[in-house]
């Protein structure tokens, strides 16, 4: 193969495309962002194709292309703080860093925290604070937030998201078991969460936590 067609970031704005994103601030900060800088190193070469890849605790990180069509439901135009629950490696993050004012992101994994801190920085995104936590109880003391992320799968959404988003923001989340459902885009109403519309069918893990699948639920499966 030759360097001209080596797997490169083009090729994740390519299947960005596919899938029917359109926003090019979204577009642009696939293109400018490695993600070979944000997966363990014995998947390097899989960086660039638009396929999730392993990393610890039995996770996976998200399909880029998904990706990119979750962080383009969320409109952002620059000048949001931005709630992630989910870390990983800092993929999403480093996105969203680009595409945003401030970003704080929570971690139930120490390590991993500590690796996405590291490659984070690397890559000279300062604007991102990443809090080792349970997600689903958001993180109060950065609130009211203009934007929630959620990269793991509940049949409903924590009510303790809700009530940290600005009236008016959107949130996204796959609603389901976790393994198969539906990534949902809503609406923050002075009332609640209004539903604004189907992103895709996706397969996510489980969010656990206080407000999400307990902890214990987890241990059982793993010893299946």
């Amino acid at each position: 193969m030759s360097m001209v067609d080596e797997p490169s970031p083009e090729d994740l704005v390519r299947a960005a495309r596919r899938a029917g994103v359109r926003d090019e601030r979204v577009l642009e900060a696939i293109r400018i962002t490695p993600r070979t800088a944000f997966v363990p190193a014995g998947h390097v070469a899989s960086a660039y194709f638009d396929v999730p890849v392993p990393i610890p605790h039995g996770q996976v990180t998200t399909q880029p292309s998904l990706v990119a069509m979750m962080v383009s439901a969320l409109g952002l135009t620059g000048r949001e703080r931005v709630l992630e629950v989910g870390t990983g490696y800092g993929y999403q993050t480093a996105l969203l860093a680009r595409l945003a004012t401030y970003v704080v992101s929570v971690e139930r994994w120490p390590d991993m925290v500590e690796e996405a801190r590291r490659r984070l920085v690397r890559e000279g995104l300062g604007n991102v604070e990443i809090v080792l936590g349970d997600g689903t109880r958001g993180v109060p003391a950065g609130a009211p937030y203009d934007a929630v992320i959620v990269s793991a799968a509940f049949p409903q959404v924590p009510e303790p998201l809700v009530g940290q988003l600005r009236i008016g923001g959107p949130l996204v989340q796959p609603i389901g078991p976790g393994g198969r459902e539906q990534v949902e885009l809503y609406e923050r109403r002075a009332d609640g969460l209004e539903h604004r519309g189907t992103i895709v069918w996706a397969r996510f893990v489980r969010l656990y936590g206080a407000h999400g699948y307990p902890a214990d639920d987890e241990d059982t499966r793993r010893q299946r």
